[in-house]
């Protein structure tokens, strides 16, 4: 990643953070972030229920509901059919002594493994995905809200284009999800070096969510506004 390329983008993000734009636009991922945060109980008796509270918010459900993607819906019959084994699948997932790699994808395989015993169950039913095998942007949306300072929200097409937009030599070719999570806190770090940045990051933000210093969440409205398909921020041209 190039220095020069970097320091373009945080100045045009600061711009950014002061349109009307700014104020509207994936604000609603910290409110989020927080609900999960509060509600979030790994030994909770009624394990369901406690994840079916821990994926609230007052403004939209897009990030696990929207057209012909339910995974919030899906996990809720697969907690409910297993119960202990989905809170291994969780527990695993979040514990940070293993790699991130490896949790990743086990968890995506015990998905796939419940979701059969699910339609074998259920054959009547027209579920035909738990949606959880969607780039490993549930995963990371567990991760993220279960450990704010440490990870963010992922989506691997938008990673690799904000690699090439910070002129990187070396894009992916598939998910390196180690590489991501190290690229998200390393521009973190440099961010809070970034004069007026997070504190005109913080500003924007309800009055319930201004504690959320420190959440990576903002690296990831950083890569979507540089790059997302609605990319906010004007390319760096090198002049």
């Amino acid at each position: 990643m190039q220095l020069k390329r970097i320091k373009h983008y945080f100045e045009a993000y600061k711009a950014y953070l002061q349109t009307e734009q700014a104020q509207a636009t994936r604000v609603h991922i910290w409110e989020s972030q927080r609900i999960f945060q509060n509600n979030w109980d790994r030994d909770a008796t009624e394990w369901a229920a406690m994840y079916d509270a821990c994926l609230k918010n007052s403004t939209s459900r897009r990030l696990w509901k929207r057209e012909a993607y339910e995974p919030k819906r899906m996990m809720l019959e697969l907690m409910r059919m297993q119960p202990d084994f989905t809170r291994h699948m969780f527990l695993d997932l979040f514990n940070e002594e293993k790699a991130l790699e490896g949790r990743a994808s086990r968890f995506v395989h015990y998905c796939n493994m419940l979701f059969e015993e699910y339609q074998d169950k259920h054959p009547a039913r027209r579920d035909n995905s738990h949606y959880h095998d969607d780039g490993y942007q549930m995963v990371f949306l567990y991760l993220a809200f279960r450990f704010p300072e440490h990870y963010t929200l992922y989506e691997g097409e938008t990673f690799r284009r904000f690699l090439q937009h910070l002129g990187s030599p070396d894009i992916p070719a598939a998910h390196d999800l180690e590489r991501f999570a190290k690229v998200m806190r390393t521009i973190y770090k440099m961010m809070e070096k970034e004069p007026e940045l997070l504190p005109s990051h913080l500003a924007r933000l309800p009055a319930a969510e201004k504690d959320s210093s420190g959440s990576l969440l903002v690296v990831y409205d950083f890569y979507q506004a540089v790059a997302g398909e609605r990319a906010a921020l004007p390319a760096y041209t090198g002049r």
